[in-house]
């Protein structure tokens, strides 16, 4: 077992076709603010809520693409949590807009899965039960 304590998940980074593409799909549809520093040049693009977020790479043209089925090792999914207020608003946003998802009982959450522009699976998920009857207390 560790010794030190996580805090929280910083960020997941995804390598992307598109840098500008995926930087606005992420700012629009999800809200998320851009942190792209000049001293680190073009990338990463940060893009984050609060302190978690994602960070975008350019694809390498050169890499074999995936079949976005592949069901072996990789990342299959992220997921960024909010309140079930904003979830429902996130709902309305994404049918106002005609951003296609799937909606997900979870039993303990509810979820709305969508693809970002290179077919990432992104996650919006939100409790439904009281979180003592999901998260261990320390």
């Amino acid at each position: 077992m560790a010794n030190f304590d996580i805090q929280f998940l910083d960020h997941v980074a995804i390598r992307v076709n598109d840098m500008e593409q995926s930087r606005q799909w992420y700012m629009e549809t999800l809200g998320l603010k851009p942190y792209q520093k000049e001293e680190w040049g073009p990338f990463p693009i940060f893009l984050l809520a609060g302190k978690t977020g994602i960070a975008l790479f350019p694809a390498r043209p050169e890499a074999t693409p995936l079949d976005p089925s592949y069901k072996g090792v990789k990342i299959d999914h992220f997921a960024f949590q909010v309140d079930q207020v904003n979830f429902e608003k996130a709902r309305q946003q994404f049918e106002a807009n005609g951003t296609p998802y799937d909606w997900q009982d979870h039993h303990f959450f509810h979820s709305i899965y969508l693809r970002d522009p290179d077919g990432h699976q992104v996650e919006l998920t939100t409790l439904v039960v009281p979180a003592s009857d999901f998260y261990e207390a320390d």
